[in-house]
């Protein structure tokens, strides 16, 4: 029996939700190595914000502050990642008794 794959592969090429968007774009610049150009007119965005978009995946690689992608499974989901990611944000000021 043959199946019609079809709207699953549109999942992939259009995807609706935002953070998915953003994902499947980032996705076609690092592991496809495509066109910006292309991959702005594919998911709807305007070049300059994709490259932004880049630059700013590019830090958060860097950081290892990879939200929205990556949560931990074993934690209240998307709302759980946010409170983290707050936290690991915070930074803690230096006081002049701090003997660290």
């Amino acid at each position: 029996m043959e199946t019609d794959d079809n709207r699953c592969r549109q999942f992939f090429l259009k995807p609706t939700e935002t953070y998915h968007r953003q994902y499947e774009a980032l996705r076609a610049f690092f592991v496809e190595g495509r066109p910006l150009q292309e991959i702005a007119q594919q998911f709807g965005y305007q070049e300059s914000s994709l490259r932004s978009m880049v630059c700013r995946f590019r830090a958060q690689v860097q950081t290892d502050d990879l939200h929205p992608f990556l949560f931990d499974r074993n934690s209240d989901g998307p709302q759980a990642a946010l409170a983290l990611l707050r936290q690991s944000r915070r930074k803690r000021r230096k006081l002049p008794t701090d003997e660290r």
